[in-house]
């Protein structure tokens, strides 16, 4: 038998910042009936794309995240602003500011939760086809991007070596690699 929901008792917002809300939420176990505090981040979803030129190589990025305090080898990606008419809009205004690619094909390869138990956050993967350099990177004041070329079958060593540590960039490699299959979209969020 599947778990039933839990009711929703009370939430209060303890932070609220430009990124993420972090919420308590006290819901009510419909097993035992007794109440439970649960804290959550909430905020925009996500979105990441993996552009591959027509000569078969990925345009990854090279930046220094500051939750590790390291590099880290990526694809474009950021958060779906208010602004955009949808994720994939999103993924292709990223791609184009963090590397000055676009491509005529981007397609959708996948959608996930990076965390349930604490984010309502998701995020949407797309693969962009026979990208090609078109303008020079726009940046954020608080980025710092290099852009790299990596051939597409050099993925999978790369992959398997640990040389690319940011889960969702995992998560849509295994996608496109044929790895892993990813699950029906998930609801929209209330």
């Amino acid at each position: 038998m599947s778990p039933l929901p839990w009711p929703l008792i009370a939430t209060e917002t303890l932070l609220a910042t430009k990124v993420f809300g972090l919420h308590k939420e006290r819901s009510r176990s419909p097993r035992t009936g007794r109440e439970h505090d649960f804290f959550v981040l909430t905020g925009n979803d996500w979105c990441n794309i993996i552009p591959i030129t027509e000569g078969g190589e990925v345009v990854m990025i090279r930046q220094f995240r500051h939750g590790i305090r390291g590099e880290t080898l990526e694809i474009p990606g950021g958060l779906i602003d208010e602004r955009d008419p949808s994720p994939l809009h999103a993924a292709r205004r990223e791609m184009l500011e963090e590397t000055g690619y676009d491509a005529p094909t981007v397609e959708p390869i996948g959608v996930i939760h990076p965390n349930p138990a604490l984010q309502r956050h998701r995020c949407f993967s797309f693969v962009a086809r026979s990208a090609r350099r078109v303008a020079e990177p726009r940046l954020d004041q608080a980025e710092d991007i290099e852009v790299v070329l990596v051939p597409l079958k050099e993925r999978p060593a790369i992959l398997a070596r640990g040389e690319i540590t940011h889960a969702l960039v995992v998560v849509a490699f295994a996608w496109l690699l044929g790895l892993a299959q990813p699950a029906e979209e998930p609801r929209p969020q209330p």
